[in-house]
């Protein structure tokens, strides 16, 4: 193989490697510029309520997410495309919380939504 060839040859694996890179940071950097909403229910005290179930609604697709709450009353959605609207709200027994929502133009990428839902005397 001749000199020239084998310049021609370095380049291009050179260049490959190159878009390799490149391809692989923007994947990295499309992943990292996903949100996570996280929080605790609660009830009007303070009071942690596990097994309360949260939903999660996609305002652009009006799909909806829901997760129960652990047994310290936290739930938490991750992955969540940062150009789209959120509404946050958690259920427990017949009872609701306050929806709350999240904005696209709230560019933090982990937000704390805490939720409180208003249990009624029996």
């Amino acid at each position: 193989m001749s000199t020239q060839r084998k310049k021609a040859w370095i380049w291009l694996v050179a260049l490959m490697f190159a878009f390799v890179l490149a391809a692989g940071a923007q994947d990295s950097k499309k992943e990292s510029q996903l949100r996570t909403v996280r929080g605790i229910v609660t009830d009007k005290a303070e009071t942690p309520l596990p097994n309360s179930v949260v939903f999660l609604k996609n305002l652009r697709t009006n799909t909806v997410r829901s997760s129960f709450a652990d047994t310290d009353g936290n739930y938490r959605f991750s992955g969540l495309d940062p150009n789209v609207d959120y509404e946050v709200h958690a259920e427990l027994e017949g009872e609701k919380s306050q929806v709350k929502t999240v904005s696209s133009f709230d560019s933090r990428k982990e937000i704390t939504l805490n939720l409180k839902i208003d249990r009624k005397k029996s």
